[in-house]
């Protein structure tokens, strides 16, 4: 198989419902190099069955942070990817009911090893650009909804996200700096929700 699907964990060892970082085989010579990015076959092998509809692509400056954002209507699970430079890529679980709710995990997504990072519905995300520039792709699993868009604060206190860039002021939108903190008692989403399954 040309991919390697690890699940993710908390730091306490709980599994992440239907979260994976996932690695190509990258096939690379003296002319440069080769690798599947994705695979039908191999997703639905591995039990991600997901049907992807829309692909987006951003490029950004170092320091730039974009997140944490998620929809409530239409909710998209992702495939994300650095096509060029290095993110810190993160998934926070606003499912009510999963055994991670609240939780966060976050994976340095780089260029040079070509892993991607799997965010099934029901997650916010955002991701903080690492090198000078960067070119940052995802398939999606719904289309974009901006009646049903919403977000938490990037550097919210409950959630602790230790961001990986501590000298910089990060850039954010001015869109991404109104986002409210997260509240354990909010219903972002239902764990057992039809499309969840």
């Amino acid at each position: 198989m040309p991919f390697t699907f690890t699940k993710c964990l908390t730091k306490e060892g709980v599994e992440f419902p239907g979260l994976y970082e996932i690695q190509p085989k990258v096939f690379g010579d003296a002319r440069g190099y080769f690798f599947e990015s994705y695979s039908e076959k191999d997703f639905f092998d591995a039990g991600l069955t997901m049907k992807f509809v829309q692909d987006n692509q951003s490029f950004s400056t170092k320091g730039v942070l974009r997140g944490l954002h998620f929809q409530t209507q239409h909710p998209q699970g992702k495939l994300v990817r650095a096509m060029t430079g290095k993110v810190y890529d993160v998934a926070v679980d606003i499912r009510e009911g999963s055994p991670t709710f609240g939780k966060y995990y976050g994976v340095v997504l780089d260029s040079e090893k070509q892993n991607q990072f799997y965010i099934p519905e029901g997650f916010a995300h955002g991701f903080m650009v690492l090198t000078d520039t960067a070119t940052f792709a995802y398939k999606c699993t719904d289309f974009y909804d901006p009646k049903g868009e919403g977000g938490l604060m990037w550097n919210d206190p409950t959630i602790g996200i230790e961001w990986p860039v501590k000298d910089i002021v990060p850039n954010l939108s001015e869109k991404d700096t109104k986002h409210p903190a997260f509240s354990p008692d909010e219903k972002y989403f239902d764990m057992n929700a039809k499309w969840l399954k």
